[in-house]
């Protein structure tokens, strides 16, 4: 029994020791190639490999299309985001959608009360600019936000902040609902198209200010308004100078359809954008219930409790506000693709390639655009997200985006251009 047991001790002892040494090599092993895993997914994700590179641009030749890119160095260069995490879409969007933007200014302005034909109120702040304008003439911004914003969001107060200091008068509408401690004065909120508070908003700008020149820029749901307002009657744009459209979709039936698709996560922020809709529907429950006019009732608002996107409450509560007979109808009508090519004046359109909410297929539109009327410049980025735009080295972006910095650029260069074409038309006088 002794030897057999000092016989299974040195063969143990043996097989320990011809075992033992490889054991941390196999776990050092493991460790590395899940280290490889994750830095893969880290790469995939962050989309890292991919190359910083300047806006694809879209226009026809022309006097006017050569002065903008030369006057625009924005436009040419590169644009660089965040090395980290700016190549990333779905991050720029959430970054966006989460601060807005840094260190965010604080623009003083008046806000605006307008009473509408139907009973609503439209509201509006208006900016005044902090120094003259590089032309020296009386240039006003009027800015339609995203979808649910006004003028207190972060990145319209950095935007406004820029332009004051670049000398133009910001007016922002208030999508009509939108404002927090605000009630509403008629049983509708702002849909994805109607025109009619930011119509009311030039028109109180011109009335005001009768020797100012406009300048239209329309962020994302925004830039649809502002189109689509432009190109429903001719009239809306005299004065105006130029429009800049920032991440639009163009045309809102064909974006829900692509809002159902699980790539790039479209069905997840469809959700999100879909919860933050009933929560601005729902705080306004009681004017909707207890105005005679209302067409939305306790029906329609317990359904509205279990829609799970954007569709479902456009067609339980959004079509209804200006009685419209089906969802299709709804977007039809509500969309910029059908009045966008009446627009006359300088149009940029901005759109980047990696921004979640806005499918490639839609950007057909602005690209069809662009080779086909000589007002049209479309400019479409790698990178940017939907309405992110940040740059920056490595970690921390810039206060300022790209975007704000483009807008400002493209209204400096129209506006001058336009002076410079009235003074060689402007016969010199005699002696």
């Amino acid at each position: 029994m002794v030897f057999h047991f000092s016989m299974m001790s040195i063969l143990e002892a043996s097989e320990l020791h011809t075992y033992g040494p490889d054991l941390p090599a196999v776990f050092d092993g493991v460790k590395l190639a899940a280290v490889a895993a994750v830095l893969y997914v880290i790469v995939r994700c962050l989309n890292l490999k991919s190359p910083t590179a300047p806006p694809q641009i879209v226009c026809q030749d022309s006097p006017l299309s050569r002065y903008v890119l030369k006057s625009c160095p924005t436009l040419s260069r590169e644009y660089i985001p965040p090395l980290l995490w700016g190549k990333s879409g779905h991050l720029q969007t959430a970054l966006y959608g989460k601060m807005g933007r840094v260190n965010t200014p604080t623009p003083c302005g008046v806000r605006k009360f307008l009473p509408m034909q139907d009973g609503a109120t439209a509201t509006f702040d208006l900016f005044e600019p902090v120094k003259s304008h590089s032309t020296e003439d009386d240039i006003t911004m009027v800015i339609c936000p995203g979808i649910g914003n006004h003028s207190e969001q972060n990145y319209i107060r950095t935007f406004v902040d820029y332009s004051q200091r670049n000398g133009y008068r910001c007016a922002v509408l208030n999508h009509l609902g939108a404002l927090p401690n605000v009630e509403l004065t008629s049983p509708r909120m702002f849909t994805y198209g109607c025109t009619w508070e930011f119509g009311a908003m030039v028109d109180y700008i011109r009335r005001s200010f009768p020797q100012t020149q406009l300048v239209v820029v329309g962020f994302s749901l925004g830039g649809n308004i502002v189109c689509k307002f432009l190109g429903e009657n001719r009239s809306n744009q005299d004065g105006v100078l130029c429009c800049i459209s920032i991440c639009q979709g163009y045309s809102a039936l064909r974006a829900q359809e692509t809002f159902l698709q699980w790539d790039q996560c479209r069905r997840l922020y469809n959700f999100v954008l879909a919860d933050k809709m009933k929560k601005l529907i729902l705080a306004h429950r009681r004017s909707f219930l207890n105005m005679a006019s209302s067409q939305i009732d306790a029906a329609d608002l317990n359904r509205l409790l279990t829609a799970t996107s954007l569709m479902q409450i456009d067609d339980t509560i959004m079509r209804k506000f200006h009685s419209h007979s089906s969802l299709r109808e709804y977007y039809e009508k509500e969309s910029c693709v059908h009045y966008i090519h009446k627009v006359h004046v300088p149009l940029l359109l901005i759109n980047s390639m990696d921004d979640p909410l806005v499918h490639h297929s839609l950007l057909t539109v602005p690209h069809t655009l662009a080779e086909k009327l000589p007002n049209v410049i479309f400019a479409l980025t790698q990178h940017g997200g939907h309405m992110g735009f940040f740059e920056g080295a490595v970690l921390f972006p810039e206060p300022l985006s790209w975007m704000d910095k483009v807008i400002v650029e493209y209204s400096d260069s129209i506006c001058h251009w336009r002076k410079n074409s009235c003074s060689s038309r402007t016969p010199p006088t005699s002696a």
